[in-house]
């Protein structure tokens, strides 16, 4: 494609994004043609934009650990936190808004870490070379990228343990107050910032800057961004008027949990298949950060959150399950097969505790 139609392309393509994204659908939702199914389709057409320009990031030289901690949560989490915004901004339940929170987190550290684990293996530091390469390679031509990875990964992890902990101290007397939400806030604005800085230092030491199209993906991302939350925004009001069955507003915050978890499971297969294990990683943990501390503490900011029992349940688990991460990415640079299957199984129980029991 000549150099001129690929500028039109990415020029003008966002802005109409935006500006079809803005006038169709409420056209649509007033001309009666919204159906549930549209707007599941919308919420994925959206999330599939995003990860699409999300590569397109990554292939301009963006680093792996650095997209999934900084840029991807935000693209594979919108849905959790618009979720926190819409319930706040109507007086939904907190108890819904937690258990969406603990069904994204505790789905994205076992299920969607696990499974990539069995069928495409995550090993974060690959196996050793032989040594008559290793010796004819030498010092200069090694490779510390993937020691890089694995130690970004193992603080995201300590994050997680310290966001959670952290959530489950303030919420210990019943309730998490509007004070307590504002502590949780910013929290997670002091770890992006820790995060800002550190890209800012990496292109400053290797000569690197922010190219114009940085800009074009951040408006195609902001096009993707509101076409979920006008599809989220429809599904809560559908789901919110279902008084009885599963699929009805009593289990709003498993269904919008599942829901908002699909864009990471997309993520997560995806970046598996590509061999990107260090992505996979990043992706699940840094989008988990969303969720716990910035989700709940957006709501809190409207009003107190009463916790549910099954928080302590989901507290658990999800400790349990970043352990083992920590352990084994920390030890030995990889995530077992066996160790998939243990956090496949790890979520069947959750779901048991949660759903059944």
């Amino acid at each position: 494609m000549p150099v001129f139609l690929q500028f039109c392309l990415f020029t003008f393509t966002p802005p109409c994004c935006l500006i079809l994204a803005l006038k169709i659908l409420p056209i649509i939702q007033h001309a009666g043609l919204a159906t549930p199914w549209f707007f599941l389709a919308v919420f994925m057409a959206a999330s599939l934009l995003m990860i699409w320009r999300l590569e397109s990031m990554s292939a301009n030289g963006m680093e792996g650990t650095v997209l999934g901690t900084l840029v991807m949560p935000y693209c594979s989490g919108i849905g959790n936190l618009l979720f926190a915004f819409i319930l706040g901004m109507k007086g939904g339940s907190g108890a819904e808004v937690l258990t969406n929170c603990l069904v994204n987190n505790v789905t994205n550290l076992t299920l969607l870490i696990g499974l990539p684990a069995i069928f495409w293996g995550m090993n974060i530091i690959p196996g050793k070379e032989p040594a008559a390469k290793k010796k004819k390679k030498g010092k200069e031509g090694r490779n510390f990228k993937p020691q890089l990875n694995r130690l970004s990964l193992l603080l995201t992890l300590l994050a997680v343990l310290f966001f959670t902990g952290a959530t489950w101290a303030l919420g210990n007397d019943g309730t998490i107050s509007r004070g307590d939400g504002m502590v949780l806030v910013g929290l997670f604005l002091f770890w992006q910032c820790i995060h800002v800085f550190e890209v800012l230092k990496n292109n400053v030491q290797q000569n690197k800057s922010f190219g114009f199209m940085v800009v074009i993906d951040l408006l195609l991302l902001a096009a993707g961004s509101y076409a979920v939350y006008f599809s989220t925004d429809w599904l809560v009001d559908w789901v919110s008027s279902i008084k009885t069955g599963f699929i009805s507003a009593k289990q709003i915050g498993w269904l919008s949990g599942w829901l908002d978890v699909l864009p990471n499971a997309l993520l997560a297969f995806y970046y598996a298949w590509k061999k990107q294990p260090e992505v996979v990683y990043a992706s699940q943990v840094g989008d988990g950060h969303i969720c716990i501390p910035l989700c709940i503490g957006i709501f809190a900011l409207y009003k107190p959150i009463v916790v549910p029992p099954f928080f302590q349940t989901g507290v658990l688990i999800l400790c349990g399950a970043t352990i083992i991460h920590l352990l084994f990415v920390g030890l030995f640079g990889r995530l077992p097969k066996w160790v998939g299957w243990i956090l496949t199984a790890a979520y069947g129980v959750f779901l048991y505790k949660g759903l059944i029991k």
